[in-house]
């Protein structure tokens, strides 16, 4: 890729640029967001390059109402060049700091179970989740989600699979008359039975997860 040749950058994003190295972390870059504030053009000479960090500085400063679905597809097509665990958190990110952010997008992100994109049916999942762990009162869409999950999960790609049993575990930590549902269905697939997870972190296996931040939430 010859994009130095096709670019040229600023001296301002040439300047912040070269304050972004491997030891550069995500508070680091929303403080460095913080102060340029929003500046859509400066995010895209930082989503020019092609490289993570500087793609996660781009997402913080966007301009969300110049999101619109022909710019989302191109950097959706764009993450596709990052490694698995990249593009998703890139993905994530977006949603959490842009799209999440905007009544539009919302409506957008809803529209997204079916799209051919993993990582934006991925986002559809996530959102859905998310809903429920932020504590909104979430839409009366349960019965249809779990059911799709039930239909679906086992054949999806990797990256939408884990949001949606993400999903299924939220639904049954705070819908009690869901909850033996969500644990079966956990059961029934085995996914991430054997997964190791860190010291303090819940793991994903749905019938452990929901029983931890079920207790969790008890003994508040």
């Amino acid at each position: 890729m010859n994009e130095d040749i096709e670019i040229k950058r600023s001296s301002k994003a040439e300047s912040i640029l070269s304050q972004i190295n491997s030891k550069t972390k995500l508070g680091d870059l929303r403080k460095m967001a913080k102060d340029i504030k929003k500046n859509h053009e400066l995010a895209m000479e930082f989503w020019s390059t092609g490289e993570f960090l500087p793609r996660l500085l781009a997402i913080l400063i966007m301009d969300k109402k110049l999101l619109s679905q022909d710019v989302l597809n191109e950097l959706d097509k764009d993450m596709q060049t990052h490694t698995f665990d990249e593009r998703n958190n890139l993905m994530d990110w977006l949603m959490a700091n842009q799209l999440t952010k905007d009544k539009q997008k919302i409506a957008l992100i809803e529209t997204w179970e079916n799209s051919p994109s993993a990582l934006r049916r991925r986002t559809f999942w996530y959102y859905q989740a998310r809903l429920r762990w932020t504590g909104q009162t979430p839409p009366d869409n349960t019965a249809n989600l779990l059911a799709a999950i039930e239909a679906n999960i086992t054949q999806e790609e990797p990256e939408v699979q884990w949001a949606m049993n993400f999903t299924a575990g939220w639904i049954g930590v705070y819908d009690e008359k869901n909850r033996a549902r969500c644990m079966k269905l956990g059961e029934q697939t085995g996914l991430y039975k054997d997964e190791m997870v860190a010291k303090g972190c819940t793991p994903s296996y749905l019938p452990d997860f929901i029983t931890i931040e079920v207790n969790k939430r008890h003994h508040n």
